[in-house]
């Protein structure tokens, strides 16, 4: 269950300036191609960057893009790389990325998957040299589209502590998973192994917000609502040893399995000094291996019910499935449009204005 939490008071909130999914799309493709980067990954990036911001996940949206732009400019991130499938058995194949952009090769390696999974049941790819992908919830929904469930992992750059040490080692990388149902909403899980997600730190400092003092550390090991100070420190792990052990094994599969960067030493999306090499792990199930998919999909819908419809503690209006609150929110941002702040819509024009592309369209 996601829960929102507050950053500031609503009187010092910025103004929010609204943008339809389809203009955000349309803007992100444009100034990615106009950047040198073929169509057909453009429009992946474009795709998986506004899905994010529909579903409120902003951390991983359309802001992203100039950390993207920065790396490419570097010759850090290659854009025009086109990712590789190597078939090792019958349900397992890896994708080499050549240090694309990651939602192209995380894109790829579900495709792979699903196919297999169609044929064979399960489908497994292992990604290596890759970049950051994003929302991991994109991927989980690519499956959901063809009918599939699936497990997402990924590794990324340090910014936890393993439990008892002070330093960054392990990244805050998300566990991502989903199954489709029947009448109810689909299950999606994704999460991040942290008190709150890194990309909340980066978005509080864009916006000039100040943070929670549970989310991180600053380096001198104290508690801190300074979103800089944060970023020089360390973030604090959910549940103490337990998150710092998902940490962990995230980058047994995604780094370690798939011969990518490990052990701390992914690259940070920010940092345009070296490439990412980021490694992802992705599975595809087919939902009706063991029963029909109509009984699949009439026991996902019980478990929906039961879980909605438990009694609530006190002070408790609704109770959530996981994935659901971000649902709703794609659901009104489809209508009325994605939020964002006059700061973040000067660095993204400002980003278009410097390869001659459109400014964003906005909301009137």
């Amino acid at each position: 269950m996601s829960t929102a939490i507050p950053i500031t008071d609503a009187e010092s909130q910025p103004k929010r300036i609204h943008v339809r999914a389809a203009d955000a799309e349309e803007f992100v493709r444009d100034v990615l191609e106009k950047n040198q980067v073929p169509s057909e990954n453009a429009r992946i990036v474009a795709q998986c960057l506004v899905a994010a911001d529909l579903r409120g996940v902003d951390t991983h949206g359309v802001n992203r893009i100039p950390s993207y732009l920065a790396r490419l400019r570097q010759g850090v991130l290659d854009g025009k790389a086109a990712p590789t499938l190597s078939q090792v058995t019958p349900v397992v194949a890896q994708v080499d990325s050549k240090n694309g952009f990651g939602f192209v090769a995380a894109h790829m390696g579900m495709s792979a998957a699903i196919r297999m999974a169609s044929e064979f049941g399960i489908g497994m790819v292992s990604v290596k040299h890759s970049n950051h992908f994003g929302m991991s919830a994109w991927v989980v929904q690519q499956a959901l589209d063809a009918g599939m469930m699936s497990l997402v992992f990924t590794n990324s750059s340090p910014a936890l502590p393993v439990w008892g040490g002070r330093e960054k080692l392990m990244g805050v990388s998300p566990l991502a998973c989903g199954a489709p149902a029947g009448k109810s909403k689909p299950f999606i899980l994704d999460m991040a192994p942290s008190v709150a997600a890194r990309g909340k730190i980066y978005k509080a400092l864009r916006r000039g917000e100040t943070i929670p003092r549970d989310w991180a550390l600053d380096a001198q090991g104290q508690p801190t609502d300074d979103p800089a100070a944060a970023l020089q420190g360390v973030m604090l792990p959910m549940g103490g040893p337990k998150g710092s052990a998902l940490s962990i094994m995230m980058d047994v599969f995604s780094g370690v399995f798939s011969g990518s960067a490990f052990a701390g030493h992914v690259t940070n999306p920010y940092d345009p000094s070296r490439p990412a090499d980021v490694g992802h792990f992705l599975v595809a199930i087919k939902p009706d291996l063991f029963m029909s998919l109509e009984d699949f999909k009439e026991r996902m819908d019980y478990l929906h019910q039961r879980v909605v419809g438990s009694e609530k503690m006190a002070g408790v209006d609704r109770i959530y499935f996981p994935g659901e609150i971000e649902q709703l929110t794609q659901e009104e941002r489809q209508k009325n449009g994605i939020p964002y702040v006059e700061a973040e819509i000067e660095a993204l024009n400002k980003e278009a204005q410097m390869v001659g592309a459109a400014d964003l369209r906005l909301m009137v």
